[in-house]
């Protein structure tokens, strides 16, 4: 191995013991802050990120003609907002048992 080679691992180390021990004195800050930077990075998929950009047109929807056959008219029926009770059979009207 050359100089630089065994530097760079020596600095390497270096960083990474730092790192570790950044991590076990605040593990929770860590923690908090690699969650943020998680969810930046899914807000920032779902926005459209992977999405390709440039070259290819997107796909065109073509338009629809609606033609509107004459035919016969629905049945229409009035809206009774109050319509007819209905009683049951089973039911005579009396209100004894209420007593």
């Amino acid at each position: 191995m050359s100089a630089w080679q065994i530097k760079a691992l020596e600095l390497e180390v270096s960083a990474l013991n730092r790192l570790d021990g950044f991590v076990h004195e605040q593990a929770l800050y860590f923690l908090i802050g690699a969650i943020y930077l998680l969810l930046a990075l899914l807000a920032w998929v779902l926005s459209g990120a992977l999405r390709r950009k440039g070259g290819k047109s997107m796909s065109h929807i073509r338009p629809v003609i609606f033609i509107d056959l004459p035919g016969p008219p629905p049945p229409s029926s009035e809206f009774n907002p109050f319509p007819p009770s209905h009683h049951s059979a089973h039911c005579d009207g009396d209100d004894d048992d209420w007593e």
